[in-house]
Protein backbone atom coordinates (compact mmCIF):
# COMPACT_ATOMS: atom_id res chain seq x y z
CA UNK A 1 0.00 0.00 0.00
CA UNK A 2 1.06 3.58 -0.58
CA UNK A 3 2.51 5.31 2.48
CA UNK A 4 3.23 8.88 1.38
CA UNK A 5 4.00 11.11 -1.58
CA UNK A 6 7.75 11.45 -2.11
CA UNK A 7 8.14 13.66 -5.18
CA UNK A 8 6.57 15.00 -8.35
CA UNK A 9 8.55 15.11 -11.59
CA UNK A 10 8.51 17.66 -14.40
CA UNK A 11 10.62 17.06 -17.51
CA UNK A 12 12.19 20.12 -19.12
CA UNK A 13 14.46 21.04 -22.03
CA UNK A 14 16.34 23.93 -20.38
CA UNK A 15 17.45 22.57 -17.03
CA UNK A 16 19.39 25.59 -15.77
CA UNK A 17 16.67 28.12 -16.67
CA UNK A 18 14.13 25.99 -14.83
CA UNK A 19 16.46 25.49 -11.84
CA UNK A 20 16.91 29.26 -11.67
CA UNK A 21 13.12 29.77 -11.63
CA UNK A 22 12.49 27.31 -8.79
CA UNK A 23 15.45 28.60 -6.77
CA UNK A 24 15.41 32.35 -7.46
CA UNK A 25 11.75 33.11 -8.17
CA UNK A 26 10.02 30.61 -5.89
CA UNK A 27 12.80 30.44 -3.28
CA UNK A 28 12.87 26.65 -3.10
CA UNK A 29 15.91 24.83 -1.74
CA UNK A 30 17.90 22.65 -4.13
CA UNK A 31 18.50 19.48 -2.11
CA UNK A 32 20.41 17.32 -4.59
CA UNK A 33 21.46 16.65 -8.17
CA UNK A 34 22.06 13.31 -9.79
CA UNK A 35 22.08 11.42 -13.05
CA UNK A 36 19.72 8.47 -13.37
CA UNK A 37 20.75 5.06 -14.71
CA UNK A 38 19.33 5.95 -18.12
CA UNK A 39 21.12 9.30 -18.23
CA UNK A 40 18.44 11.73 -17.05
CA UNK A 41 19.83 14.83 -15.33
CA UNK A 42 17.83 15.32 -12.12
CA UNK A 43 17.55 18.25 -9.72
CA UNK A 44 15.41 17.96 -6.60
CA UNK A 45 13.81 20.91 -4.77
CA UNK A 46 12.00 21.30 -1.47
CA UNK A 47 9.67 24.01 -0.20
CA UNK A 48 10.45 25.22 3.35
CA UNK A 49 7.52 23.61 5.18
CA UNK A 50 7.07 20.51 2.97
CA UNK A 51 8.50 17.02 2.98
CA UNK A 52 7.67 16.22 -0.65
CA UNK A 53 10.23 17.01 -3.33
CA UNK A 54 9.92 18.39 -6.83
CA UNK A 55 12.12 16.58 -9.35
CA UNK A 56 13.18 18.54 -12.42
CA UNK A 57 14.36 16.17 -15.15
CA UNK A 58 16.25 16.78 -18.39
CA UNK A 59 16.27 13.77 -20.70
CA UNK A 60 16.62 14.65 -24.35
CA UNK A 61 16.07 11.02 -25.35
CA UNK A 62 12.35 11.40 -24.60
CA UNK A 63 11.93 13.99 -27.35
CA UNK A 64 10.68 17.56 -27.06
CA UNK A 65 8.83 18.72 -23.97
CA UNK A 66 5.25 19.67 -24.82
CA UNK A 67 3.12 21.05 -22.00
CA UNK A 68 -0.50 21.57 -22.97
CA UNK A 69 -2.56 24.41 -21.52
CA UNK A 70 -4.13 23.70 -18.14
CA UNK A 71 -2.54 20.24 -18.04
CA UNK A 72 -0.91 20.33 -14.61
CA UNK A 73 0.35 22.74 -12.00
CA UNK A 74 2.05 22.99 -8.64
CA UNK A 75 0.44 25.06 -5.88
CA UNK A 76 2.42 26.88 -3.21
CA UNK A 77 1.33 28.86 -0.17
CA UNK A 78 2.77 32.38 0.06
CA UNK A 79 2.74 34.70 3.07
CA UNK A 80 2.49 37.96 1.12
CA UNK A 81 1.07 37.84 -2.41
CA UNK A 82 1.91 41.47 -3.16
CA UNK A 83 5.56 40.97 -2.21
CA UNK A 84 5.77 37.78 -4.25
CA UNK A 85 4.24 39.48 -7.31
CA UNK A 86 6.83 42.28 -7.17
CA UNK A 87 9.70 39.84 -6.64
CA UNK A 88 8.60 37.52 -9.45
CA UNK A 89 7.99 40.34 -11.95
CA UNK A 90 11.40 41.87 -11.17
CA UNK A 91 12.99 38.56 -12.18
CA UNK A 92 11.05 38.48 -15.47
CA UNK A 93 8.10 36.36 -14.38
CA UNK A 94 4.95 38.48 -14.16
CA UNK A 95 1.69 36.84 -13.14
CA UNK A 96 -0.16 35.03 -15.90
CA UNK A 97 -3.48 35.24 -14.02
CA UNK A 98 -4.76 37.04 -10.93
CA UNK A 99 -4.49 37.82 -8.21
CA UNK A 100 -8.12 36.96 -7.45
CA UNK A 101 -9.92 36.71 -4.12
CA UNK A 102 -11.64 33.37 -3.55
CA UNK A 103 -14.96 32.90 -1.77
CA UNK A 104 -13.03 31.94 1.39
CA UNK A 105 -11.06 35.20 1.34
CA UNK A 106 -7.83 33.62 0.15
CA UNK A 107 -5.94 35.27 -2.71
CA UNK A 108 -4.97 33.13 -5.69
CA UNK A 109 -2.65 33.90 -8.60
CA UNK A 110 -0.67 32.04 -11.27
CA UNK A 111 2.79 32.46 -12.77
CA UNK A 112 4.17 30.51 -15.71
CA UNK A 113 7.39 28.63 -15.08
CA UNK A 114 9.80 27.95 -17.93
CA UNK A 115 8.62 25.32 -20.43
CA UNK A 116 4.95 26.29 -19.90
CA UNK A 117 4.33 24.69 -16.52
CA UNK A 118 1.90 26.70 -14.42
CA UNK A 119 2.49 27.54 -10.74
CA UNK A 120 -0.42 28.49 -8.49
CA UNK A 121 0.18 30.79 -5.53
CA UNK A 122 -2.21 30.92 -2.61
CA UNK A 123 -2.23 33.42 0.22
CA UNK A 124 -4.68 32.06 2.76
CA UNK A 125 -7.19 34.43 4.31
CA UNK A 126 -6.18 35.89 7.63
CA UNK A 127 -8.04 34.26 10.48
CA UNK A 128 -10.18 36.67 12.46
Amino acid sequence: MVKKLLHTRFRVSDLEKTVSFYRDVLGLEEVRRSTSGRGSLLVFFKAPDSEELIEICKFDGSGPVVVGPDLTHLAFEVDDMEAFVKHSAALGYPLSDGPHASSSGSVIAFVDAPEGYEVELIQHAKET
